[in-house]
């Protein structure tokens, strides 16, 4: 199985994960609202393997 999570390639259901992965470690965390972005970014960088994160989805992934 091909476990290609590149950025231009990333399926609705990975934004998904990464979203619900954000948001639980946001709470078990603790992690403060102004550290969102970064620790986001981080997380979106870690899953795709891209260091480029796309601005729209890193928007969409720290959205309240």
């Amino acid at each position: 199985m091909d476990n290609d999570h590149s950025a231009d390639v990333i399926s609705t259901f990975d934004c998904n994960i990464l979203r619900d992965a954000f948001r639980t470690s946001v709470i078990e965390n603790r992690i403060p609202e102004d550290q969102w972005q970064g620790y986001a970014a981080l997380l979106i960088r870690d899953y795709t393997g891209n260091s480029d994160c796309e601005s729209a989805l890193l928007a969409w992934v720290v959205r309240k």
